[in-house]
């Protein structure tokens, strides 16, 4: 028998929208660009007696641009640096042909919405779970790539049979939780592995997994030898609708695809002509374009947004109150197992109390995040069914200076004269924190940890480099202490994020490429705690083998939150453009990727 899996992975049947941000609301506290500002004041800027929705938090929206910028949408806070390769496979390529962001260009076979929990039509019009066997998929009618060629259900099954062919790509896990992908016609069926049975593994993979064409990756398979990661391109060629038209130093640009097979689907086109996504060194740069009105939405963070509707400016947030953004990611503060000293649990114990946390959540987050829990899983929220609070708070650590350095005497460790604790020589440090330049949050997150840290007598030190080296040395290994992001909310999740930070599955040497377990750390429980987990016939087992994971989690400590986070931050600025998805106009989810693209037909410019 055969159910939708929109109800099988839904928060609840019957819990709408407003139900579940109710419980999320716990948790608190280019010369184009320089000239397409537009006036922000006056709260109509449409037709006379017209009302407009998805306006600021404060109600107002501006009065429009002129000239081709009024057509055109502003968007940043996804390419940090010059973009060099669009090839979706590589280590970490340009936006936005890098993986599960915008699906401008590329697309997935079904949408994930966060805030439902719900999967939607993607390139599959529709799909169907048998119990934890298989899924079956119909694609859409009349799908072409972007040079007119054909889309078939055969560009769709070798996108994730280059996972068998190059085994060092990200898609090659989704053979892990898959024995068998067919296709007769328009309609694919995937044989789940019959003794993992991780049903919300492969549909969390079916909405991340960008559908990239047959004919051109046969051919770059067969230039590389099979290394498809070290394909560089400055093309990229999709489904979606648009093109990628110009990739310069300072910007990229998107033009709208006028032969879009989804013209249909969506109900037209989607309401711009191009989307410029501006190149900035920091967020500050992004953050003082975008409160004049000359960003018309971004993926960024924002300290104290509110201060921006305060002072008149049309700026809003999904939310209209606190946290203002609907949570789904935790920032991992990641530790080298192979590094001597991090090597030991109590010292990676102590390092988790050592932190203060209600300092990041206040100052590095501005109040958008509560103090995080000793546990992988989100508290509150679609998550919050799967946690043992009780166990979290009575077995796991908080903010206690004195117990971190009670921990590392247990371990054997002993300040030395320069008041860094050793043991047998090996001192604590000094150890390098990277994230990457310009992530002011997780940037002033890791300054706080590094005092913490010296305060207690461990030598580290913050280095935040550019992204793509950031992303190269945690993959292959080459760091010992990071902050970096592991699982948002998805289909899979909190098991994928269990899976990321702690899976021993295809475990790959130093200097190899790492996909999920990025500090090495080895146990010879956890695959098969992953395994019950994965496979748990109902919510209950569900939850015990959660637990069991979790208990593993707080006992060894491979990497731990500093805060919660949305999964995307996402602001907008109704100077130019107005209908934007808010918790009141909840037409879409406050997304760039997934179910959020829906956003990008919906939005009405202001003055038409």
């Amino acid at each position: 028998m055969t159910a939708q899996l929109s109800h099988r992975f839904s928060i609840s049947d019957g819990t709408t929208r407003r139900r579940f941000l109710a419980t999320t609301g716990a948790l608190g506290g280019a010369a184009a660009l320089a000239a397409c500002g537009g006036a922000t004041g006056g709260g109509g800027g449409g037709d006379e007696g017209e009302e407009l929705v998805g306006v600021g938090n404060n109600g107002e929206a501006g009065t429009g641009r002129s000239g081709d910028a009024a057509d055109q949408l502003f968007i940043a806070g996804f390419q940090w640096s010059p973009p060099t390769n669009f090839n979706t496979f590589a280590g970490a390529p340009a936006w936005p042909a890098s993986s599960n962001v915008a699906q401008y260009v590329y697309e997935t076979l079904l949408r994930f919405d966060i805030v439902s929990g719900e999967l939607l039509p993607g390139l599959a019009a529709s799909y169907e779970v048998d119990g934890n066997e298989s899924i079956s998929l119909t694609l859409q009618d009349g799908i072409t790539w972007h040079d007119g060629s054909e889309f078939t259900a055969d560009d769709a099954l070798y996108t994730f049979e280059l996972g068998k062919i190059d085994p060092g790509l990200g898609v090659a896990s989704f053979w892990t939780e898959v024995d068998e992908m067919t296709a007769d016609g328009k309609t694919i069926s995937i044989a789940i592995n019959s003794e993992r049975k991780n049903v919300g593994a492969v549909l969390a993979q079916l909405a991340q997994q960008f559908i990239v064409p047959k004919a051109v990756f046969e051919k770059v398979v067969e230039e590389t030898d099979k290394n498809v990661a070290s394909w560089e391109t400055d093309e990229a060629i999709g489904t979606g609708p648009f093109t990628l038209e110009l990739a310069d130093q300072t910007q990229i640009i998107l033009a709208r695809n006028e032969d879009y097979w989804g013209e249909e689907f969506y109900g037209g086109l989607p309401k711009m002509s191009k989307i410029i996504h501006p190149i900035f060194k920091s967020n500050e740069d992004g953050n003082i374009k975008f409160q004049s009105g000359a960003l018309d939405v971004m993926q960024q963070f924002v300290p104290q947004i509110w201060k921006m509707w305060d002072s008149g400016k049309p700026v809003g947030t999904y939310l209209q109150d606190e946290p203002y953004y609907v949570p789904g990611s935790v920032p991992m503060f990641l530790m080298n197992a192979t590094t001597p000293g991090l090597d030991d649990p109590k010292v990676r114990k102590a390092l988790a109390y050592a932190v203060d946390y209600a300092s990041i959540a206040e100052t590095a987050m501005s109040g958008y995040s509560s103090q995080v829990l000793a546990s992988l899983i989100i508290p509150d929220g679609a998550e919050d069914q799967w946690l043992d609070r009780d166990k979290a708070e009575a077995d796991g650590w908080a903010y206690d200076a004195e117990k971190a350095e009670s921990l590392l005497q247990e371990a054997g460790y002993a300040k030395g004269e320069d008041g860094i604790y050793a043991k047998d020589g090996q001192k604590l440090g000094p150890w390098k924190m990277i994230t990457p330049q310009g992530w002011t949050d997780w940037n002033a997150a890791l300054k706080i940890v590094s005092k913490n840290f010296q305060d207690i007598g461990v030598d580290a030190s913050t280095n935040f480099p550019q992204q793509a080296q950031v992303t190269t040395a945690i993959q292959n290994g080459d760091f010992a202490m990071a902050c970096w992001y592991v699982a948002g909310t998805n289909p899979a999740t909190p098991w994928q994020r269990f899976s990321d930070v702690m899976s021993n599955v295809d475990m790959v040497e130093l200097g190899q490429t790492a996909y999920r377990n990025y500090g090495r750390w080895e146990n010879g429980e956890v695959n098969d705690l992953l395994e019950v987990a994965a496979a748990a016939p109902d919510d209950d087992s569900k939850k015990e083998a959660l637990t069991a994971l979790d208990e593993l989690y707080r006992a060894e400590v491979p990497a731990f939150p500093l805060m919660y986070r949305p999964d995307e931050f996402f602001e907008f600025n109704a100077s130019n453009w107005t209908n934007w998805p808010t918790e009141d106009n909840d037409y879409a989810p406050p997304m760039f990727r997934g179910a959020g693209n829906t956003w990008i037909f919906e939005l009405k410019k202001i003055g038409e």
